[in-house]
């Protein structure tokens, strides 16, 4: 009999678990930019991800580990009912989450919940914003509070509150290592809900990437950021993987003040599914590719336009000439 006592380090069911996990996930792209994620410090990562410059590829345990939060929601709901505190999951008008959204619906947000018979202020309605922290992370948050020890989870709340217009939230936070609570009060502030919404609408309708958090590759927020070759410029001339192939990497397309796309060179609106497939007139921003600087556009007798780049620094040259396809001159040519 086969001895199954010994430790085995390539597990094949743990891996068909994983591959499981990886397998159910959505891949499809948020289509708009999300209220939870807008207190990032760079401005240019949040336009990338408006963008669809590019997709991480997770595994299933990251996967795993990003549904933790979304997994302790419902019995976080139930603590607080079992203290005898009201909390409403749904919006009976719409029948769904609780929702926000602003600039047409380019920047939006949805909420945990909202509560009434929160001990302190019984009378007043609150929002919920429910979240899971490691063992540093909520330590950190036991000392400095929400708004200092984290930035994006008090943007999200003041968004939130502004949006359903609510004048209180309450932040109900776990250790994952021991399962200890921590609970915060937090006061919507005008001022700032103002901020970040106008600050999403500058990232939404900017034409090209907002200016970098820092000019140096090797800054910490910069270093591990997964747009950096499109950022700052990796090693190769051409960024490998190249940008996605979207209409929102496209230099024709444009958001809208109704929440649409527009194709400047059609001029016709793009649907969702098509934004995401892009078409063989599609030509990078420029500013995706920033180890090239732009010579030109020209029209070919074909009644297309390709892209003429050239290396900055240097007179090697480079053709953008459609759906993704950028090619050194001698390739286009056809002298290779």
């Amino acid at each position: 009999m086969a001895d199954i006592s010994e430790h085995v380090k390539d597990d094949a069911t743990l891996n068909a678990l994983y591959d499981g996990i990886k397998a159910k996930h959505s891949d499809s792209p948020r289509r708009y930019l999300g209220g939870s994620i807008i207190g990032k410090s760079c401005a240019r990562q949040l336009w990338y991800d408006f963008r669809w410059v590019h997709f991480e590829d997770f595994d299933g345990r990251l996967l795993r580990l990003f549904d933790t939060g979304h997994l302790e929601e419902p019995r976080m709901v139930q603590n607080m009912r079992d203290a005898g505190i009201e909390v409403y999951e749904v919006d009976d008008r719409t029948g769904q989450q609780f929702g926000v959204q602003f600039h047409g619906g380019h920047f939006r947000g949805h909420a945990d919940g909202v509560a009434i018979g929160i001990k302190e202020a019984p009378k007043t309605w609150h929002l919920c914003e429910f979240k899971t922290h490691n063992d540093k992370s909520f330590k950190l948050l036991l000392k400095q509070g929400v708004e200092k020890s984290k930035p994006m989870h008090f943007a999200q709340v003041q968004v939130y509150m502004q949006g359903l217009g609510l004048t209180r939230a309450f932040y109900l936070a776990k250790n994952k290592n021991d399962d200890t609570l921590y609970a915060e009060r937090i006061e919507y502030d005008k001022a700032k809900a103002d901020h970040y919404i106008d600050r999403a609408r500058r990232i939404i309708f900017a034409e090209e990437p907002p200016m970098r958090i820092s000019d140096k590759p090797d800054w910490f927020e910069c270093k591990f950021c997964p747009y950096s070759d499109y950022c700052h410029g990796g090693a190769d001339v051409i960024p490998n993987p190249l940008p996605n192939v979207n209409c929102r990497t496209c230099i024709h397309s444009t958001p809208q003040d109704d929440g649409s796309w527009l194709c400047e060179l059609r001029n016709s609106t793009l649907p969702y599914e098509q934004q995401l497939e892009g078409c063989s007139e599609h030509r990078w921003v420029p500013q995706l590719l920033p180890n090239l600087s732009v010579l030109e556009a020209e029209e070919t007798v074909l009644g297309t336009t390709v892209v003429w780049y050239c290396k900055t620094g240097d007179s090697e040259c480079y053709v953008n000439n459609g759906n993704g396809s950028i090619v050194s001159q001698a390739e286009y040519e056809g002298k290779l």
